[in-house]
């Protein structure tokens, strides 16, 4: 006895290390989680001012393209000005011609014809240099239209790249927030992995209590006596570990991440109608709210519970037998985002 006792002392203490490697591994993931929060915290201020920059900049392009449309109705309409003006212009020139062969063709005897031709002749002139003089304008006028309609397409142009570039930089912003919500899911999903590991760990191999997917289900008859929502005495020590662990399980999730422990209620389809409980979704509901209440009554947070029920309408197994309804009577607890 003495010596296995002093071979027991001389043996070497390997704790203290691993409880340093298992701090410097936390102290490395809260280091991470904290640089993702800061990464978080401008992409969002990021996307937001992207947000606001897009906004403008689409008032600003509808407003071109406006401008636009009102300068190319008023091009138009100027072309269409000159081009009667042409016509005109052209017509007076017909009528000049037309004079000046007249004019030409009379002798000497006709003065009086030659001098009401050259009045007429006159006329044509002075109306052929006022169109001339209006086409002129028109065509300066033409002109500058066409140089505004080209830097204001140049704007819109401009504008429109612009947006391009804000859309890829907002969908990149998305891919981004996407990828990190998705992180924070695998996140969830490996702190749920660890607790249930340890519930099966606490619970171990027993008939009443089963794994279905990602659910711990509990008959109710560890909890409760039938059709009461008073939790028994053994039920609250079967629900002494699942509060401890979920105790450990708020020091350890970061608190950016929303998560809760949803306590579901669920009856057989057989009808219930006593002073207390008017229907099966009551009693369901009721003893959801119990078992929320004690895990409360244990120290964890509230915000990290919820309580469902769900009555006879979520049965795991639709027969009519004895052992059916026993199935169906349950407790089942879930962890998942709030």
């Amino acid at each position: 006895m003495a010596l296995a006792s002093r071979n027991r002392d001389s043996g070497m203490n390997y704790w203290p290390g691993f409880v340093d490697a298992l701090s410097t591994l936390l102290l490395g993931i809260i280091f991470l989680l904290t640089v993702f929060v800061v990464i978080q915290f401008f992409l969002t201020q990021e996307m937001s001012g992207k947000d606001t920059a897009l906004s403008r900049l689409n008032v600003r392009i509808a407003e071109l393209e406006r401008i636009l449309g009102l300068e190319t109705s008023n091009g138009q309409t100027a072309e269409d000005e000159l081009a009667a003006l042409r016509a005109n212009l052209a017509a007076a020139e017909s009528d000049r011609d037309r004079f000046r062969g007249l004019y030409e063709g009379t002798g000497p005897s006709d003065a009086q014809s030659k001098a009401a031709l050259q009045t007429q002749l006159d006329a044509e002139k002075r109306i052929s240099g006022n169109a001339l003089a209006q086409v002129e304008a028109l065509n300066q006028q033409l002109t500058q239209l066409r140089r505004q309609l080209a830097a204001l397409q140049d704007a819109l142009n401009a504008a429109d790249t612009k947006d391009k570039d804000s859309q890829a930089q907002i969908a990149d912003l998305g891919q981004r927030l996407n990828l990190a919500l998705a992180q924070r899911v695998q996140e969830l999903s490996r702190f749920r992995s660890d607790f249930f590991g340890r519930l099966r760990t606490i619970l171990g191999d027993r008939p009443d209590i089963k794994i279905v997917g990602d659910r711990f289900v509990f008959q109710s008859e560890v909890f409760f006596d039938s059709g009461s929502n008073v939790l028994k005495p053994e039920g609250r020590a079967e629900l002494d570990p699942l509060a401890s662990a979920l105790l450990d399980l708020e020091k350890r999730i970061p608190s950016e991440i929303a998560w809760v422990l949803r306590v579901d209620g669920h009856t057989d389809v057989r009808p219930i109608n006593s002073a207390q409980f008017k229907s099966n979704w009551d009693l369901s509901s009721a003893r959801a709210i119990s078992v929320v209440q004690y895990l409360m009554s244990k120290g964890v947070s509230p915000q990290h519970l919820v309580a469902a029920g769900f009555g006879e309408f979520q049965p795991i197994d639709p027969g009519n037998t004895d052992e059916a309804y026993s199935r169906n009577r349950r407790i089942e607890l879930k962890l998942t985002e709030r």
